[in-house]
């Protein structure tokens, strides 16, 4: 919500000089918050139940001496404003890591091109349901501004994968970014490592959670590549004469991230760090440099 959307909301508490006298005095005090402002309310801008809660809070202030707030009011007066506080800690951390990175970075939290992407990363902050998730916005929005990787565009994608996947389908990543060239098998190890019918709903959803990163494009299989990047054809493969079709929990073909997935984990899974390094050209098996 902006100034003036806070200050109609004091106005019709009857509250409006307060209020604006508060505002007055917290720009005087901090500097630094004023100079973010425009991050601030981007945010702010769009999270509708923030300006409910300020407008709830005032007028439940201005009706303190009257009895008339029910029980099932002041609680969800209360679970919001414990959000509210989470979000104030979350957006404090962004700005402070942009600071700590440097006036480029803290210029770019205000950069119409950063905005939108502000904007963006905390609707589907506020809608997820896990902490886990909300915690990989925040480290998308904190690279975004202080690391140059990425353009905006695949920033734009993280944000939307952020979204659609779960804490599955993160296991996975995190397992292909410390095991390189992992089987379903390995992956399903790290996952369950129980042993599950081919027919069964375990099978099915492993299933599904390769099939969603791979389309989505986060993972393949190990394909080797020539000195100008091309994939090379796999030689082919004898017909089996196994009489059941391969295996949910396959353990010949070979997993990887993809470099698009790659700089997902340099984003998401973790804080600033180094840009990953580029796989060889043959994808020879090699230890990652750094686990999540």
């Amino acid at each position: 919500m902006s100034e003036s959307g806070l200050l109609n909301a004091a106005r019709s508490a009857g509250l409006e000089a307060e209020l604006s006298d508060a505002i007055t005095e917290a720009k005087r005090k901090d500097t630094s918050s004023n100079a973010n402002l425009r991050f601030y309310l981007a945010v702010l801008g769009v999270l509708p139940w923030v300006g409910v809660l300020i407008s709830a809070s005032i007028a439940r202030w201005a009706e303190r001496d009257q009895d008339r707030t029910n029980a099932i009011f002041r609680g969800w007066l209360e679970e919001h404003q414990d959000r509210l506080r989470e979000l104030e800690a979350v957006t404090q951390k962004i700005v402070d890591q942009a600071t700590q990175a440097g006036p480029v970075a803290q210029a770019r939290l205000n950069d119409d091109k950063y905005l939108p992407l502000a904007r963006q990363g905390f609707r589907v902050w506020d809608k997820s349901e896990t902490p886990e998730k909300r915690e990989l916005v925040r480290r998308v929005l904190t690279n975004a501004a202080c690391d140059s990787l990425c353009s905006d565009d695949f920033v734009r994608r993280f944000i939307e994968w952020i979204d659609y996947y779960n804490e599955l389908h993160f296991r996975v990543i995190r397992t292909l970014f410390r095991s390189p060239f992992s089987t379903r098998s390995d992956i399903w190890g790290e996952l369950n490592n129980e042993d599950v019918r081919e027919d069964s709903s375990e099978a099915d959803l492993f299933k599904l959670l390769i099939r969603d990163l791979s389309t989505g494009g986060v993972i393949r299989q190990a394909r080797q590549t020539d000195p100008y990047g091309n994939f090379i054809k796999k030689s082919p493969r004898r017909k089996s004469t196994s009489r059941v079709m391969k295996s949910a929990f396959d353990d010949q073909d070979e997993y990887v991230l993809t470099d698009l997935g790659k700089d997902f984990v340099h984003y998401a899974l973790n804080e600033v760090v180094p840009k990953l390094p580029a796989p060889v050209p043959s994808e020879v098996r090699s230890e990652p440099a750094e686990s999540c």
